[in-house]
Formats: structure tokens, C-alpha cells, sequence
């Protein structure tokens, strides 16, 4: 794929934006793609926040955690980028079809996917309550919200308050009536949103390392209270119903 832009949004956060056939081939928000990094042999799995099939460009959003991701954020516009997807199970709109009031929690890098989502659910329940809660750790650490507070009413969260409200995106949930809610970021959040509210159905998006990205390596597997015992999180998810994973 062509790389068509990169900008740094926040503290070792940036958004690029990338042009080529694969986006044809995106069939729900949710799903990722995985990266070559020059000089590095492992790809990196980064979820697609948003895409445009009439222009053939996706955007993604991603954090710089080492050399890998380091390297990808000194690439320039044009430079041509192997990727690998689109891979996984993106989020199922349908299931909220019943729903009158839905949440979508966002908790650092698990706030991208949701973006393409809120907008797929809109088009798809105009006349449904959707709001967003994203949670972050301080101020410097948040992006995308005023994005996202064009599309549906948004409440930051931030632990030390230095954004938004003070507390974690439970504190913000608690108030709330709620149908239905889509999540994406670290497990400990996931876990605690399940905890919160068991008797509420939902889809949960894992973060996990990967390898091959398509289920053949057995390296990102997850527990889940199937018959099968263990999933794969690239090839069965990354989504997942709320309740089937087993948060170890």
C-alpha cells in the first residue's frame, strides 16, 4: 500500500493514512492489518480506526512501544508500506439491532476501531442512542475525541483528571442506562466493564501480540468458555461476545 500521510496526534501516538486494493476487501469495522516495519522480521497487527472504499485509503492509529513502531513513524508520504489483511472479525453491527441505548468503551489504542464503528452504527441506527466513553491516563495521552464528539456524544475519562473527568470509564458508565456496549482496550478494563454489568450483552475487542496474524502460529490464543477451551485472537477474533473470553 502507498502511504498517503502521517501525523503525530499525541504523545507517541500517530495517525497515517494508507492507499491501496486491500480496502476493497474491508468487511466490518473492527478488523486490522498487519505491517512489515523495515528491518524488522515480525509484522505488527494495528487495528483499522476508519476506511473509505470510494477512495481506497484506510486510516490507521497506532503507539510507538519500541523499535518497530519507532521505525514505522519515520516513514514519509509515498513510500510504499507490505500489508498483510484485512485479518480478523471486525464487530457485528447487526446484534445491536435490538438495542435502544448503546455505549462504545474506549481505553487507550482501544479507541481507533471504535471510530469506524460509531460511524457504521450510525448509518446503520440513526435513531438509536449511541454514545462513546474513552479513557485515557492524562491529558497527553488522548486523541481522537473531538472526532469522535462530531459523530455521537463523547465523555473523556482521565485518571488524574488532567482531561475530561476524573476516574476511570467505569465511573463513567455506572450512571448510565445501558443496552448494549462495544469495547476495545486493555483486559483489565474489559474485565472490569464485564464486572460492572453481567447481565449486559456486548462484543469485546482484544489486544494482544501477535505473529503470523492469521491463526497458523498458535501465539496470541485467548481462554474462552467454549468447548474448544482457548481461541485464537487473530483468526476467531479479535472480537468477541461479552462473557466468552475468560480474563486470566
Amino acid at each position: 500500500m502507498r502511504l498517503v500521510s502521517q501525523k503525530q496526534l499525541a504523545k507517541d501516538v500517530y495517525l497515517c493514512v494508507l492507499e491501496g486494493d486491500l480496502v476493497q476487501q474491508i468487511t466490518a469495522p473492527g478488523q486490522f492489518i498487519q505491517l512489515q516495519v523495515p528491518d524488522h522480521y515480525l509484522r505488527r497487527p494495528i487495528s483499522i480506526c476508519d476506511y473509505d472504499q470510494a477512495a481506497n485509503q484506510l486510516t490507521i492509529i497506532y503507539k510507538v512501544f519500541g523499535t518497530g513502531t519507532a521505525a514505522f513513524a519515520e516513514l514519509e508520504a509515498g513510500q510504499m508500506v507490505s500489508c498483510l489483511g484485512p485479518l480478523g472479525n471486525g464487530f457485528d453491527v447487526a446484534a445491536a439491532a435490538a438495542a435502544e441505548q448503546i455505549v462504545l468503551v474506549g481505553g487507550g489504542v482501544g479507541v481507533p476501531p471504535l471510530y469506524g464503528l460509531a460511524k457504521a452504527l450510525l448509518a446503520q441506527y440513526p435513531q438509536k442512542k449511541i454514545t462513546a466513553v474513552l479513557g485515557f491516563n492524562q491529558a497527553d495521552d488522548v486523541f481522537y475525541a473531538p472526532e469522535f464528539a462530531e459523530l455521537l456524544p463523547t465523555t473523556v475519562m482521565t485518571i488524574d483528571g488532567s482531561l475530561g473527568e476524573e476516574g476511570t470509564v467505569i465511573a463513567a458508565l455506572q450512571p448510565m442506562t445501558v443496552d448494549y456496549i462495544y469495547s476495545c482496550g486493555p483486559t483489565g478494563m474489559l474485565r472490569a466493564i464485564e464486572t460492572a454489568f453481567p447481565e449486559v450483552k456486548g462484543q469485546v475487542s482484544l489486544e494482544e501480540r501477535m505473529a503470523c496474524g492469521f491463526g497458523a502460529c498458535m501465539a496470541c490464543v485467548c481462554k474462552t468458555d467454549n468447548d474448544k477451551g482457548y481461541a485464537r485472537v487473530c483468526l476467531d477474533g479479535p472480537v468477541f461476545a461479552m462473557g466468552s473470553v475468560v480474563y486470566e
